[in-house]
């Protein structure tokens, strides 16, 4: 097998024309080079420089040899800047597994970043799932970072093999439509309402296998009543198109509202929910710098989202 070492040094002589500015080039001495040169020829078989006076000029061989050496040098020197750009973290495809809300707000707000920044090569393959559906993929080693949630008023899992980063905390508001006699006397829109007194109220909820169906049935109960669910969905905007309707009332949080339909209002709970959002990766033995600065970047993008979402309803988030 060829030895890159030579073939760059021919490729040398060949760019530079002499032995001595091949070995300024290449720090090494002058004898040095020629050995090195003359253990290549054996190693070919066939002459690859011959004397022209003073000079060593390369022969048709080893002219021919020397266009390899020029491409290897450039894909070795290519190589060794994506290695260092993989090294601090600007280059690499990474899998990303994000819950619905946050996939179509924090990672289409930071995909966009990325591809503004052609000064890195940091790349994203997306998988839209549920928290604990990305929290098994991560730990199985399906994707190499998540981005999950946990709410307020719900213990948070507790699994040590995961490093989690918040990355914000978005409120829950209750959804209901703007004529319900329970929000009547309300000085505001704007003016937290008391749970206790939608008790007698139907409900709409998300799906019972989701972490938000558990918030607001905890939600409810610590208000003293079990919601009396008339629909249940998967999708929030169908849960707020239902409230629009007259179907019921529901909690939701704020990065599922995409935009309020007609004749709902959104009211802050006296007793305030919050929604966490995360990022999780596995812990690894050596930080890598590319799951660091896409954390970042997710975390730069939830300022971005979160503001523009806090105009629509005049809410305080945090991250």
């Amino acid at each position: 097998m060829l030895d890159s070492r030579k073939l760059r040094m021919l490729s040398e002589l060949d760019r530079l024309g002499t032995v001595g500015a091949v070995a300024k080039q290449l720090h090494l001495s002058a004898p040095g080079i020629s050995m090195q040169l003359s253990t290549l020829e054996r190693e070919v078989g066939v002459t690859l420089t011959e004397k022209q006076g003073r000079r060593i000029a390369l022969t048709p061989a080893g002219r021919l040899l020397a266009q390899h050496g020029h491409r290897i040098v450039d894909m070795l020197q290519l190589a060794e800047t994506e290695v260092a750009a993989l090294r601090e973290g600007a280059a690499g495809t990474y899998s990303l597994a994000a819950f619905p809300s946050a996939a179509r707000t924090l990672v289409a707000h930071t995909w966009s970043r990325l591809l503004q920044e052609p000064e890195q090569d940091l790349r994203l393959r997306l998988t839209e799932c549920e928290p604990q559906d990305a929290l098994a993929g991560l730990t199985k080693g399906a994707y190499d970072l998540a981005v999950t949630h946990s709410y307020s008023n719900m213990a948070p899992a507790d699994d040590t093999s995961l490093v989690a980063t918040r990355i914000l905390s978005e409120p829950v508001w209750l959804a209901t439509r703007d004529d319900d006699p329970a929000i009547t006397g309300l000085a505001a829109s704007s003016d937290a309402v008391d749970l206790a007194h939608f008790a007698t109220h139907d409900w709409v909820l998300p799906h019972e296998r989701w972490s938000c169906h558990q918030m607001a049935q905890r939600a409810c109960g610590l208000a003293g009543f079990s919601p009396r669910r008339v629909a249940e969905a998967s999708d929030f905007s169908v849960i707020l198109e239902l409230v629009a309707a007259g179907a019921g009332v529901a909690l939701v949080p704020q990065l599922t509202i995409a935009t309020i339909p007609e004749h709902v209002q959104l009211h802050a709970l006296r007793s305030p929910i919050f929604r966490h959002d995360f990022v999780v990766t596995r812990s690894p033995a050596q930080p890598d710098r590319g799951i660091q600065r896409l954390t970042q970047s997710l975390r730069e993008s939830a300022r971005t989202v979160l503001g523009h979402a806090a105009s629509v309803r005049g809410s305080m988030v945090t991250w």
